[in-house]
């Protein structure tokens, strides 16, 4: 158990480090109002001029795509980051929960089978004593080896952990550009591949530990 929390904690330190990289946002959000203000002039200019020249009605709603993309540079962090963050947390701390779960229902069930054991060496006194010697080196060489495979999973999983916050904080950070170059024409999928490549890293503890 003690060791299972100092595993916890390192995980919560890799959680306090992401929390205290995204205050760097605020430098890349002021580039990214430059790009998204210069875009969405260009933008805006296009549609109407393109419009005027076919003499044709001037569609108002495509207009405030900018404007949107613009208010989620200003407050990335909590327009885009908090409700992104706030989806899929739960999926993460289901998965770690349901892995405490297994653990405890797997050292139950080995603890009622190691009394099983022993209650039946205890019917048979004559060959109780080899038996109760064998049991125990057995028991022992069990009990190394499935330490030796948990702290092999808690450390594939702080290191997939580690490489997935680092992820994350490059992808904050950069957020803001990335959705400024999403307003210009020929860059619209910008915005749905930082998305998509944001859960997607997200999801790599959720899916190690399932």
């Amino acid at each position: 158990m003690p060791l299972a929390v100092e595993w916890t904690n390192l995980h919560q330190i890799l959680r306090s480090l992401y929390a205290d990289m995204l205050p760097l946002c605020s430098d890349m959000m002021g580039i990214a109002k430059g790009l998204a203000g210069l875009g969405a002039l260009f933008f805006i200019a296009y549609r109407v001029w393109k419009s005027l020249a076919a003499a044709e009605p001037i569609e108002v709603f495509p207009l405030l795509r900018p404007f949107v993309l613009g208010l989620c540079i200003m407050a990335f962090p909590t327009l885009v980051l908090g409700p992104l963050n706030g989806l899929l947390s739960p999926i993460s701390n289901a998965t770690s929960h349901l892995v405490d779960r297994q653990a405890f229902d797997l050292e139950k069930y080995q603890t009622q089978k190691d009394e099983l054991q022993r209650q039946a060496m205890l019917r048979d006194p004559e060959k109780a004593y080899p038996e109760r010697a064998g049991y125990q080196f057995g028991q022992k060489v069990r009990e190394a080896f499935r330490a030796f495979l948990e702290t092999l999973f808690q450390a594939a999983s702080l290191t997939i952990d580690t490489v997935r916050t680092f992820f994350l904080i490059v992808l904050a950070l950069l957020g803001p550009v990335a959705f400024a170059f999403s307003v210009y024409d020929g860059f619209h999928n910008t915005l749905a591949s930082w998305l998509a490549r944001y859960i997607c890293i997200y999801l790599w503890l959720p899916v190690s530990d399932l």
